[in-house]
Parts: structure tokens; C-alpha cells; sequence
């Protein structure tokens, strides 16, 4: 579903956001992506959805060579893959409902299977009764959840979510990402970018952790830290 084959990112001449990094993503997985800031974390995302393209190598998505996508193709790319951002970045004048509808309505849906569609995703995240509320008027966890429907609405065989708890308190974070989960094991791809380290031990799914814009670790059901989720400098033998 998602391949890095020796990709690498290079940022205003010798700076590198990613290194030489190989991997593959399969359908249905939910994979968590840590490091600290400037990782590469929000890097890697980018180019899946082409918001970037890499300096070397090649991102295939879904069977496509994304790099190669004339920018006429890449609006066809993204109808597949959701995106959710920490900032949120709802609509200010549009409602929950409006919000979540305009995804579907950019790339020409019929309007009989908008509101169907809206409303399944509304009740999936909570959030059935807040359709009229504008973005001012919900709280941080609301918000992310618009923000999820919005990203799920058009049924995407990819979804991505940079920081998605960044702003959320810990219960609520916990919350959204069992939402993220829920919906992996309805066969959509899940990627998480995430200094959650509580969150990602709580799950044991995938890890892959970047430092430094390398992958230095790819655990199948590991920690934030590692296999034990224990912190090397602890002791441990993660």
C-alpha cells in the first residue's frame, strides 16, 4: 500500500529531513511513526500525499510512483488517502456538518449520498449531536474528531494523522487514537505520527522510529522505546 524504496528528502542544500530510508507499509496496517522534532516524521508524511517529493528515490502509493504524478493527477491521488493535522484546520465559517460534507463535495459527490455518508461518519466519532456547532464553539477533543470525520468521510484506503493528540488531553488523545485503531481493522491503512510515548505503549502495534531523518528501528509490536518499551538510558535491553 505505502513503499519507501531509498528515499531520501534533502532541505536547502545539505540538510537532510530523510536518509536512505526503506519501508512498506500493507494494506489495513496501523503504524505509529516516532522520534523527536525534526525527526523527519511530518517529512515522511508529506510525501505520501504528495504535499513534497523526495530528493532521491522512489514513494510508490496504492501502486503509483507518486513522484512521477503529473500535478494535474496528484488531486486523484489524495481523494484515497485522509489526512488529519494537529492544527486542526476546519473551516471557521463552516459548521461541524459543513466541515465534514465539503470533503465530499470537491470531488463532485451526489448530494443524496453526502448526507448519508455524513452523517455515518458523525455518529462513528461522537459527534452526531454538535452538526450545527462552528468551530469556535467546540472543545480541542471536538475539533480533532471533525477533523478525523472530515478525513474519513470519503472512505480513504489511507489515512494519516501528524500529531493528532498534540492539543488533546491525555483521555481524550486516548480516545481519538482507538478511533484511528478502529478504523485500521476496517482495512484502512493508518499512519500516526505521534510523541504520544503512553499511547504508543498502550497499543504494542508497529513502531517505526526516526532520528535524525533515519529509520533506526521497525518493530512489529513494539513500545515507544522499543520492543519493552523501555528508555535504553534506563537500563533496559530495548
Amino acid at each position: 500500500m505505502i513503499e519507501f524504496r531509498d528515499v531520501s528528502k534533502r532541505y536547502q542544500g545539505s540538510i537532510y529531513a530523510l536518509s536512505d530510508i526503506d519501508l512498506c507499509i500493507q494494506k489495513g496496517e496501523f503504524v505509529f511513526v516516532v522520534g523527536p522534532s525534526g525527526a523527519g516524521k511530518s517529512t515522511l508524511l508529506r510525501l505520501v500525499y504528495r504535499a513534497d517529493v523526495p530528493t532521491t528515490g522512489q514513494v510508490i502509493v496504492d501502486g503509483r510512483n507518486v513522484n512521477a504524478l503529473h500535478p494535474s493527477q496528484v488531486p486523484f491521488l489524495r481523494r484515497n488517502i485522509g489526512v488529519v493535522f494537529q492544527d486542526f484546520k476546519l473551516l471557521p465559517s463552516r459548521t461541524v456538518y459543513e466541515n465534514v460534507a465539503f470533503a465530499m463535495e470537491v470531488t463532485g459527490a451526489r448530494p443524496n449520498d453526502i448526507r448519508r455518508r455524513v452523517a455515518q461518519v458523525l455518529d462513528l466519532v461522537g459527534l452526531r449531536q454538535r452538526v450545527r456547532a462552528f468551530p469556535q464553539e467546540l472543545s480541542g477533543g471536538e475539533q480533532q474528531r471533525t477533523c478525523l470525520a472530515r478525513a474519513m468521510v470519503s472512505s480513504p484506503k489511507i489515512l494519516l494523522a501528524d500529531e493528532p493528540t498534540g492539543n488533546l488531553d491525555p483521555e481524550t488523545g486516548t480516545q481519538l487514537m482507538q478511533a484511528l485503531f478502529d478504523i485500521s481493522l476496517l482495512g484502512t491503512t493508518v499512519v500516526v505520527a505521534t510523541h504520544a510515548q503512553t499511547i504508543v505503549d498502550a497499543f504494542r502495534t508497529r513502531v517505526v522510529r526516526l532520528e535524525k531523518g533515519c529509520l533506526i528501528r521497525d518493530d512489529s509490536h513494539g513500545g515507544y522505546w522499543g520492543p519493552r518499551g523501555v528508555h535504553p538510558e534506563a537500563g533496559g535491553d530495548a
